[in-house]
């Protein structure tokens, strides 16, 4: 396109005067420019190749009523609930509630005697929480007389007792709803602890003006009798002897001189103490005189109760076995946690006798020797002990087994 621009210019002489001149009036422009209009659409439509058309899609036909997805929502939706009266608040203004720990069950132990290296096993599952582990409040609680655990556990007031295996068949024998639960220590404890032996140095006995002590039924009614029995080959060497209770003052009538000797459960300790005094001592191990092997040291629960407790001391019961393991394995650690946790403990003596006693601790506290009870069932009652026998499922239990 070609523009053409025409100017007709009017010369301007030098020699002109100043004089004010008439404002010059521009030519018209004129444009040689045609513009040409571009094509309608349907013209560009109608060039273009056949193949650079674009379809047409065709949409279906309206259709009166719900849609698809209406049809899978319930015919019926619940007014969303306002609250009435304020304003949904959009930030929590309180702190969410803590989270509160179950319930621990609370069970109440009674010793048989002071706490000793023979509560070992108790005393670590304590110090070490493995009993707080297991949701379990444990109370050890050292009774007044040996002779009240079993009798406060018969009443209900209290929920497990420390004993041992003779006394278990004896007191199941006269009647008392009584079952072991657990064996802390699998092998005899008790013997006769004399301050000189019974025959002097020519072999000779004599039993005259006598003195033997005993602190509960079992150690007078099976250990002492039959220990005399077998010693003395008299069948009733019980009665040729004065017996008394002397509960919890063995060590100080033995130093005193008022008893011959006294039917002792814990031949570790009491021993040494005595030597430490000065007061030479001779013990009689009752597995070694005819009495046959048995527990030493057995939890014993109220057979019409323990079904309500069941589960609480089959964890109690696991607690143990796990902290008994845990002595075998550092017995050193051991000894340091029960001298740092009961300081009446931590002499020479008791020391002493921790050497003795640990390795005489049950590895399966749960498990029944099912020979052992019935064995020494039988004993007592060819022995005239007993009058009847008393079932094994009645005397013991393995809360461990499917089918206690």
């Amino acid at each position: 396109m070609v523009v053409l621009l025409v100017f007709t210019p009017k010369l301007l002489f030098a020699d002109s005067p100043l004089v004010p001149s008439e404002a010059l009036v521009a030519p018209p422009l004129t444009l040689a420019t045609e513009v040409i209009p571009p094509p309608p659409a349907f013209y560009r439509a109608e060039t273009q190749a056949q193949d650079e058309l674009i379809p047409l899609v065709q949409l279906p036909p309206q259709v009166e009523g719900p849609s698809f997805i209406e049809l899978l929502l319930p015919a019926h939706t619940a007014p969303v609930a306002e609250a009435q009266g304020a304003d949904i608040p959009s930030v929590a203004s309180t702190p969410a509630e803590p989270i509160v720990p179950p319930p621990m069950i609370p069970l109440e132990i009674t010793l048989d005697w002071y706490l000793n290296p023979q509560h070992a096993a108790l005393l670590v599952a304590r110090e070490k929480g493995m009993f707080v582990r297991r949701g379990l409040d444990v109370t050890l609680v050292s009774p007044a007389d040996p002779t009240v655990p079993t009798k406060l556990l018969a009443a209900g007031r209290t929920d497990l007792a420390l004993g041992r295996q003779p006394q278990l068949h004896l007191l199941a024998g006269k009647g008392l709803p009584l079952i072991r639960v657990a064996t802390l220590i699998g092998t005899p404890m008790a013997g006769l602890l004399m301050r000189n032996p019974l025959a002097n140095p020519n072999g000779e006995i004599n039993l005259d003006d006598v003195h033997f002590g005993y602190t509960d039924l079992d150690g007078r009614d099976i250990l002492l009798s039959r220990l005399l029995a077998n010693v003395l080959t008299l069948e009733k060497g019980l009665e040729l002897v004065d017996a008394r209770n002397v509960h919890y003052s063995a060590l100080d009538i033995l130093r005193e001189g008022v008893v011959d000797g006294v039917m002792i459960n814990h031949r570790f300790l009491l021993p040494r103490q005595l030597a430490d005094e000065g007061v030479a001592s001779h013990f009689l191990s009752v597995e070694e005189h005819g009495i046959p092997i048995h527990d030493g040291l057995i939890l014993m629960a109220n057979r019409d109760k323990l079904n309500g407790k069941r589960e609480a001391i089959r964890s109690l019961v696991a607690a143990i076995e796990e902290a008994t393991l845990w002595i075998f394995n550092h017995p050193e650690q051991a000894w340091e946690l029960l001298a740092a946790a009961e300081p009446a403990l931590d002499d020479p003596a008791t020391q002493d006798a921790w050497g003795h006693v640990f390795p005489r601790l049950s590895l399966q506290p749960a498990a029944v020797d099912h020979g052992r009870y019935r064995g020494f069932e039988q004993y007592l009652l060819d022995a005239g002990v007993l009058d009847s026998i008393t079932p094994l499922e009645r005397l013991a239990i393995d809360l461990g087994a499917l089918t206690p």
